[in-house]
């Protein structure tokens, strides 16, 4: 089995976890989330940890044993604590804004950009240059903030658009600076 896949799932006091086969229901403070697993993994609860565990001891098993680890882990955290992603827009002029469900982005084209925010993702705007995204569903969030930053790309050489808080955008010299 798979190095992530041995670990125990904690489960905080508050989360409920049910197990009906291959569906796993993960109900907390925050929300409600839903997974059906593989049939090759067995989910079992026991001391208020979630164990996965194995049928057959096959590679492809393996790794899906740690993946839906992970999955499940990614569950009970976002129904009890949530996640969040912060993206930054640069660049002279570049600002957004948010009215209820849409983000208006104005990044250097023509017409501002209306991006609707999916169902279960709130975003709220510190500055006009910060987005913050929160959502339970921690793979609906990476979603939803990558097709924010497909918007409008940060370039190499000004490290003008949007990027992740932590992203490094690796800088190039210009054309009279390569000389």
């Amino acid at each position: 089995m798979s190095r992530i896949g041995k670990q125990p799932i904690p489960v905080p006091k508050g989360v409920k976890v049910q197990i009906d086969g291959t569906f796993v229901k993960v109900s907390g403070p925050k929300g409600n989330l839903e997974r059906t697993i593989r049939p090759e993994i067995k989910l079992v609860e026991s001391e208020g940890n979630l164990v996965v565990s194995v049928n057959d001891d096959t590679v492809t098993t393996n790794a899906y044993s740690g993946l839906t680890r992970s999955l499940v882990n990614n569950m009970v955290v976002g129904v009890s604590a949530g996640f969040q992603k912060k993206l930054i827009i640069e660049g002279v002029g570049y600002r957004t804004e948010v009215a209820g469900n849409t983000l208006t982005l104005n990044v250097g084209f023509s017409n501002p950009v209306k991006f609707d925010l999916p169902a279960g993702v709130k975003a709220s705007v510190e500055k006009n240059t910060i987005i913050t995204l929160e959502a339970i569903d921690k793979e609906l969030l990476g979603l939803t903030a990558a097709r924010i930053r497909n918007v409008r790309k940060p370039e190499p050489y000004k490290g003008k658009g949007i990027r992740y808080e932590n992203e490094y955008i690796a800088r190039k010299v210009g054309k009279s600076a390569g000389k």
